[in-house]
């Protein structure tokens, strides 16, 4: 009897040897991140080590300096939009006026013929559909022609996650998605970005909570200066190592 061959999941996203300076001042020096599919990363730091930075430069909202980001194989042109990675973000980017189910497909925006994408009330019949399917997966199929301004924040970051889904994006990036929620919310934006990760998805949240961080990821990255310092998993890490991570930040409460 043959034995059994287990391969490891595809890796959907690499970010080889980021940099990012601003005025010639490093932000990113050097980076290097791996995404696989099926699996949650926590990228942890202080304020001002990149974490933010090195999600923007990937995704291509901001160009790097120099280094190579690749998508599925494929090489990432510097600043480039990519359609297979979505973003969601600390502040919530839905459009407040419009109803949960118009935000959601505007994820489908890229994908449409220019004229069917100048106004919501445009959008396909499929599209609608798909959008709805995306507003079940969140656990929001109940609310599609409600107000966006009307819904909590946690509500609002589902909403958003959801668009990204109806992007059909592999990979979702994660930029503090819970730092203005309460804890209540922040777990269920953090379960279900787990359950996405469960299903396939490649995901990366920057997080400032170490303990959401250890509980719902599957490898922990710690930045410091721009730079890797450890990638481990949640049962491997260190609370010294975590801590070292937040000594920039220490130090510039005690100058204070």
């Amino acid at each position: 009897m043959s034995g059994t061959t287990l391969t490891a999941p595809r890796v959907l996203l690499s970010a080889t040897g980021l940099v990012k300076e601003y005025d010639g001042t490093p932000v990113l020096s050097g980076l290097d991140l791996d995404l696989r599919a099926g699996e949650l990363v926590s990228v942890l730091g202080a304020n001002g080590s990149g974490k933010s930075t090195a999600l923007r430069c990937v995704v291509g909202l901001v160009p790097p300096t120099r280094g190579r980001v690749e998508v599925a194989g494929s090489q990432v042109e510097p600043g480039r939009p990519v359609p297979q990675v979505a973003m969601v973000f600390q502040k919530i980017h839905v459009v407040a006026r419009r109803s949960v189910l118009d935000n959601v497909c505007a994820g489908a925006v890229a994908r449409m013929p220019y004229t069917r994408s100048l106004s919501t009330w445009l959008f396909p019949r499929e599209v609608r559909e798909e959008a709805m399917a995306c507003l079940d997966r969140v656990g929001l199929a109940e609310r599609p022609h409600e107000r966006a301004g009307r819904l909590s924040g946690g509500q609002q970051q589902r909403v958003a996650i959801a668009r990204a889904l109806c992007q059909r994006a592999q990979v979702l990036l994660a930029d503090e998605p819970v730092s203005a929620l309460d804890p209540a919310a922040a777990d269920q934006v953090m379960a279900l970005l787990r359950s996405l990760a469960d299903d396939g998805m490649a995901v990366a949240a920057v997080l400032h909570q170490p303990a959401l961080a250890r509980r719902y990821s599957d490898r922990i990255v710690g930045l410091l200066r721009g730079r890797v310092v450890f990638t481990a998993s949640p049962t491997a890490l260190a609370q010294a190592e975590v801590d070292r991570l937040y000594e920039p930040d220490q130090r510039a409460e005690e100058a204070s």
